[in-house]
């Protein structure tokens, strides 16, 4: 671009912008040059784990979680420009599962570092620090599966008969999936790690739902004309997605949580006291993010005949 084209969009920039071109061109001759380390911010990052123990592997324990939280963050990135596109088209939205698919292949991949990468003792001797901490207390994760389908289809698969798109916000919540990790419902008594983990982010979620209860992935893609919902490499990607979030990441983890917690043929208990087999499994809750892309043989069978 040659140095008059140049000067001129910076000052189209500028003004449009109702600032001086020349006073932001002073600054820059003041201004220390962007190196790595303080774009990444390498020194902050790496001063961010704290273990509870002196096992080495503990450090492992938390890079890995703290790894699977940035992935997160960039899942909802990903999903809120489908939500806030003012025109959305099936090569968009296309575009845009594919990249979120691709950061649950890798967290589904990288359930190996927590699987084979850890000393088992070390394991089960640090995690008993971390009591009453529990993984199902992601809220990012949580905000992913808002963000992807209608609430309805987050609801305990016992209730889900019982609630309608009607339904308040307050009563669905009550009756996530989720809330049988650490909730008593014939009594109602939430666990310790629930109750903390609702006083933080409940009235944060509730928010979050609002927006995307018609701003979801699902609600998204049956608002695109016909033609949109047909197109061939859409529904493949969705269908991706669904199948890698709700049965192999889920799966992943399971395994990953089996090999640590099934001790001697005898499964111990969650570090949050969650019922975490019962949780976790697929063939359990049966979550499926986009219902009507399956069949109904094939909703039948979710999470059965799997490993």
């Amino acid at each position: 671009m040659a140095n008059k084209d140049l000067s001129d969009k910076l000052k189209e920039k500028y003004d449009a912008l109702d600032q001086d071109l020349e006073t932001h061109l002073e600054g820059l001759l003041h201004s220390r040059p962007i190196n790595y380390w303080d774009y990444i911010q390498t020194d902050t990052l790496l001063s961010l784990q704290k273990p509870r123990t002196d096992f080495p592997d503990e450090m492992v324990f938390i890079m890995y979680h703290q790894i699977s939280e940035l992935l997160f963050k960039m899942v909802l990135s990903e999903i809120s420009q489908v939500a806030e596109v003012e025109t959305l088209t099936a090569e968009l939205f296309t575009d845009k599962i594919m990249r979120v698919s691709r950061y649950f292949d890798v967290l589904t991949s990288s359930f190996s570092i927590m699987k084979d990468g850890m000393d088992l003792e070390q394991y089960n001797a640090f995690r008993t620090t971390l009591t009453p901490a529990s993984g199902f207390q992601s809220a990012q994760y949580r905000k992913i599966e808002f963000a992807s389908t209608e609430l309805i289809n987050l609801i305990d698969k016992r209730f889900r008969d019982t609630i309608d798109r009607n339904t308040s916000y307050e009563h669905a919540f009550e009756h996530l999936y989720w809330q049988a990790a650490g909730k008593d419902f014939v009594t109602g008594k939430k666990s310790y790690t629930l109750t903390i983990f609702e006083q933080k982010y409940k009235s944060e979620f509730i928010n979050f739902t609002r927006f995307y209860k018609n701003n979801n992935l699902w609600s998204k893609f049956k608002q695109l004309p016909k033609a949109a919902q047909e197109n061939k490499a859409l529904v493949k990607a969705m269908r991706h997605y669904d199948y890698t979030v709700n049965i192999k990441w889920v799966m992943a983890h399971y395994n990953t949580a089996n090999h640590y917690l099934n001790i001697g043929g005898k499964t111990a208990e969650a570090t949050g006291g969650s019922e975490w087999v019962k949780y976790m499994h697929p063939k359990y809750q049966k979550r499926i993010f986009f219902p009507e892309l399956w069949t109904k043989t094939e909703k039948e069978a979710w999470g059965t005949n799997i490993k």
